[in-house]
């Protein structure tokens, strides 16, 4: 009984995540095919023009900072290898729109930088050209920013773990390091580093605040606009369809690329070696590419902020800010309990009855990570506000009372629409601490009575604790993140941290911005914090086979010596 149940609730979380995707692509078709053609002969070039160029420019700058860190910090010791290794994951807790927020203020026309350089060499407003940083190469900057540690992460781990002996070959064999990484390490990474851009792109094209404020017409502030602006919901629902199209063609690239990783390295020897000490030039050159991501990507933002924030006159005790800091902690503190129990259903559900209908339930279930939340909005308040209204008709007609919206715009809406977005998130999160618990433990706790239910309950739960807490910490920072969803889905009146601080700098009230940007920024360390410890706490590299060779004057060739 308690197994049927269990399977029942997988597959009810699974469709409810389905849901809003295939609502949305009903709503696009249900829409006017003139407003499609009028679409495709206005803005629709535009549209896909900006998100492409937009895609290829942060895919590009991603995997150049995420590569070539990852492969300095792993290969090589250098002055401040050892913290920026940690270091350089930090960018990850500022959501990218916060960064736009920084960034307009100190390299605005009235900002320190500019005024600083008018001051300097006594240049007028028309004496000097310098980049308008609220453009479309401006948006992309923002988003590699913070993006680049998916990159960096992914492509470390596998630096780390590739074999050391086709390396060492490649260098006995007449290559330098430059050569060795371009011609055996890069190659071997491919997977897992096309894996982090592809998951960079994904937040690109799901982007909303970033591009909204600078002005980028892309395909998200489209269904933003066509939603509220216009009030075209058929415009709304084509544009969001296109935009779930690349997202989902994304997706797939992503899984083969996944498949490929899987594989890539059945065979290979494993053995971890000594790093390689940089001297000279070399080892300043990496220092400060290594550090550049981490001052620009976090530090100097969040310097910033504080300025700006110590001046605005704002405190977060205010009881404004109290209410939308009491608002932004209770929608992510439920969307992160009732994404991470849907995911707990799912996982062990695939665990308990492996085949090809467990993997179809994870993989409907996991779909919304590729989706944008402007996509899931539309997918849920069209035939939620459809429902709502027939429902208040039927009412008014058999009772004469009126219902009104009883379902579009309440915080169960908003939080079904999380749980969709963010349930691969729990999903990958839990299954990866469900790996560490053999499947001898669940034998031996069916042969002694025990149902699937209370083998949940009392084996796997007790033991996954830890990775069950961390992952309802990461989606709850998740949640506090989320914009477009939140814009379009939040209830009346009901404002969080993140929604202030868009309504405030769209305003241009930067100062009054950075007080609930900071919070944000604040709340997403944590996940973080917990991810460099982790790295921090890996086991040491060093000691057990010999550095690879180097050039006869001692100095470890990174950029093309030979020994």
């Amino acid at each position: 009984m308690g197994t049927r149940i269990l399977n029942g609730l997988a597959w009810t979380v699974a469709c409810l995540c389905v849901a809003p995707i295939l609502a949305a692509a009903v709503s696009a078709f249900g829409g006017s095919w003139e407003t499609w053609r009028g679409l495709v002969a206005t803005v629709l070039p535009g549209y896909a023009a900006n998100t492409l160029l937009l895609v290829l420019l942060v895919g590009a700058g991603t995997a150049a900072v995420g590569t070539g860190t990852a492969w300095l910090v792993t290969m090589f010791r250098f002055p401040g290898s050892a913290p920026l290794e940690v270091l350089l994951v930090l960018p990850l807790a500022f959501p990218a729109y916060v960064l736009a927020y920084a960034y307009t203020d100190l390299l605005s026309h009235a900002g320190p930088v500019q005024s600083g350089l008018r001051a300097v060499f006594g240049w007028g407003p028309r004496d000097y050209w310098f980049p308008n940083v609220r453009s479309l190469p401006g948006a992309a900057f923002m988003l590699t920013c913070v993006l680049y540690p998916y990159v960096y992460l992914l492509a470390r781990t596998a630096f780390g773990r590739q074999s050391v002996t086709a390396y060492l070959a490649a260098r006995t064999l007449g290559q330098g390091p430059a050569g060795a990484f371009l011609k055996v390490s890069l190659p071997m990474a491919r997977p897992a580093i096309a894996g982090g851009v592809l998951l960079a792109i994904m937040e690109t094209i799901a982007d909303y605040g970033t591009v909204a404020y600078f002005s980028v017409r892309t395909f998200s502030t489209g269904i933003y606009q066509a939603w509220f602006s216009m009030s075209d919901r058929g415009a709304a629902a084509q544009l969001a369809l296109c935009l779930l199209s690349f997202a989902l063609l994304l997706a797939v690239i992503e899984r083969i690329q996944r498949g490929q990783a899987r594989s890539h390295m059945r065979g290979a020897e494993i053995r971890d070696f000594e790093r390689q000490p940089l001297r000279g030039p070399a080892a300043w050159l990496a220092s400060v590419f290594c550090a550049v991501p981490v001052l620009v990507g976090f530090l100097l933002p969040v310097i910033v902020l504080g300025q700006l924030a110590a001046g605005s006159g704002q405190s977060v005790l205010d009881p404004k800010y109290l209410r939308f800091v009491g608002n932004s902690l209770t929608l992510s503190g439920v969307a992160a309990i009732v994404t991470v129990a849907g995911a707990i259903l799912i996982g062990f559900r695939a665990r308990m009855l492996p085949g090809r209908a467990s993997r179809v339930l994870v993989l409907g279930a996991g779909l919304g990570y590729a989706v944008p939340g402007g996509v899931i909005a539309v997918g849920l308040l069209v035939p939620f506000a459809a429902l709502d209204n027939a429902l208040d008709a039927w009412m008014r007609t058999t009772f004469g009372v009126a219902t009104g919206l009883l379902f579009t715009g309440s915080i169960w809406l908003l939080v079904l629409a999380y749980a969709a977005r963010f349930m691969a998130t729990a999903l990958n999160g839990f299954d990866a601490g469900l790996a560490t618990i053999s499947p001898r433990i669940d034998a031996v706790a069916r042969t002694l009575g025990r149902s699937p239910p209370a083998i949940l309950a009392g084996v796997h739960l007790p033991i996954l604790k830890g990775s069950v807490l961390t992952v309802l910490l990461i989606v709850f920072v998740d949640v506090m993140k989320e914009l477009p969803a939140t814009l379009i889905m939040r209830p009346f009146n009901f404002d969080t941290l993140a929604v202030q601080a868009h309504r405030l700098a769209a305003d241009e009230r930067l100062a009054q911005a950075a007080v609930p940007s900071l919070v944000i920024v604040a709340i997403g360390l944590l996940p973080v914090i917990l991810v460099c410890r982790r790295i921090g706490a890996a086991p040491s590299r060093r000691a057990r086979t010999p550095p690879p060779p180097v050039a006869p004057d001692g100095h470890p060739a990174f950029f093309g010596r030979r020994p």
